[in-house]
C-alpha cells in the first residue's frame, strides 16, 4: 500500500528515510517545519511520506505520529522564543520568514479575537499552519501553555494526516 506519489521526494531524503536514522530524520524534518524553515518538502506530506517509506503498522504509526508532533513542538517553541527574543520588526524582516506586515496584522487580529485557542486551531490548519506562533510569541503568553497548545493542535494535524493515508490505502485496495 503506498498510494503516496513520491517522485518528488529528493533522493537523499528518500533512502535516510528507509535508512535505521529513519526515526531521528523524521524529528529533524519535524522540527524543521515548525520552526517554518522546510522549503524543500509540504509540511503535509511529512507523516505520510514516513508512513510509505518507514512502515504503517499500528506500532509504527503511532510513533510517527508521536515524533512528529514533538518535532513541530519544538520547533514551533524555538519560534515562539526567537520571536519572543527578536521582536515583530525582524521577523517581517527576514526573507525566509514568509509573513508581511498586512498577513502579520491579520493573524494578530485572530490571536486577539481567539486567544490560545488560535494557536491549536492554526497547527490545524494547512494554508496558516503554526503562523499564530508569531502572535504568541509577541504576547504575554506563558511557554507551557504554548507548548501544550502548539502539541495539541500539531497532534491533530498529524493525527488527520495518518488517518487520511491509511484511509486512502484502504480505499485503494479496494
Amino acid at each position: 500500500m503506498v498510494p503516496l506519489q513520491l517522485e518528488g521526494m529528493p533522493t537523499w531524503l528518500e533512502s535516510l528515510f528507509t535508512s535505521e536514522f529513519a526515526f531521528a530524520v523524521l524529528l529533524g524534518l519535524c522540527i524543521l517545519e515548525g520552526a517554518m524553515m522546510l522549503r524543500f518538502m509540504p509540511s503535509e506530506l511529512v507523516v505520510p511520506s514516513a508512513l510509505a517509506l518507514i512502515g504503517s503498522s499500528i506500532p509504527k504509526t503511532v510513533a510517527i505520529v508521536a515524533i512528529a508532533v514533538v518535532g513541530t513542538t519544538i520547533g514551533q517553541f524555538l519560534l515562539f522564543r526567537l520571536v519572543r527574543r527578536a521582536g515583530r520588526e525582524y521577523v517581517i524582516q527576514k526573507r525566509w520568514f514568509p509573513l508581511t506586515e498586512s498577513r502579520l496584522e491579520r493573524f494578530d487580529g485572530w490571536f486577539d479575537r481567539w486567544g490560545g485557542i488560535a494557536v491549536a486551531g492554526s497547527n490545524t490548519m494547512l494554508v496558516v499552519r503554526g503562523l499564530l506562533t508569531i502572535p504568541a510569541g509577541l504576547s504575554e503568553m506563558d511557554g507551557r501553555t504554548f507548548v501544550a497548545l502548539s502539541a495539541l493542535g500539531s497532534l491533530s494535524f498529524q493525527s488527520i494526516l495518518a488517518a487520511l493515508y491509511l484511509f486512502g490505502g484502504y480505499l485503494l485496495a479496494l
